[in-house]
C-alpha cells in the first residue's frame, strides 16, 4: 500500500482536510496494515468509526523513536513527536476507510498508551503530540476530543507510545 492521495472533489479542487494537511506540509503516508486476516486497521458501525491501535513500529517515519520505554530510553518530547506521527498515519487509515476526510463530523476519543516505568506521571503530555495535531488539523469544532492516556509497562515490540481512536462519520 501506498501513500494515501489527496482527494479531489468535484471541480477540480482539493477537500477542505486535504487542504490543510497540504498547508501544514504534511503528506500522508501508507494507512495502518495488519499481518492477520483476524482484525482490521477500522471498523465502521453506523456513523462510529473505530480505529485500531497504531503503533510506533509501524511509522516508516525514521525521524521518530520506534523503540524503546519512555522516560528511559526516549524523552517525553520524542515520545510526544511520535505520537504526532502515528496521528498523522492515523488520518491516512481513516481516509482509506472513509475516502473523504470532510466526512469526518468530530474525533469523538482517542486513547494513548505510553510504555514507561512505574513513576512517570506524565502520559497525558506525550498524547498532547496526538491531541494537538487532531485540533489543528480538523479544528475546535471538529478536532476538540475526550481522551485518556495511560502508562503501561510493556507494549509489543518494545514500541514507546501507541494511540487508538473513534471517529463520527457523516455522509
Amino acid at each position: 500500500m501506498g501513500r494515501v492521495q489527496a482527494n479531489i472533489v468535484p471541480g477540480g479542487k482539493m477537500g477542505r482536510i486535504d487542504r490543510k494537511l497540504a498547508e501544514m506540509g504534511i503528506e500522508l503516508p501508507a494507512p495502518l496494515a495488519l499481518p492477520s486476516p483476524n482484525r482490521t486497521p477500522a471498523v465502521q458501525v453506523g456513523a462510529m468509526l473505530y480505529v485500531s491501535g497504531h503503533g510506533a513500529a509501524l511509522l516508516e517515519d525514521d525521524s521518530v523513536k520506534r523503540r524503546g520505554k519512555v522516560d528511559v530510553d526516549i524523552t517525553p518530547e520524542e515520545a510526544s513527536a511520535t505520537m504526532r506521527a502515528l496521528a498523522v498515519k492515523m488520518i491516512a487509515t481513516i481516509k482509506h476507510h472513509v475516502r473523504d476526510l470532510d466526512r469526518v463530523e468530530k474525533v469523538v476519543k482517542i486513547l494513548g498508551m505510553v510504555n514507561t516505568h512505574p513513576d512517570f506521571e506524565r502520559p497525558n503530555a506525550v498524547l498532547n503530540g496526538a491531541s494537538d495535531l487532531f485540533f489543528e488539523v480538523f479544528g475546535p469544532e471538529i478536532g476538540r476530543h475526550a481522551r485518556s492516556s495511560v502508562g503501561v509497562a510493556t507494549l509489543a515490540g518494545r514500541q514507546p507510545v501507541e494511540i487508538e481512536g473513534i471517529f463520527l462519520i457523516g455522509d
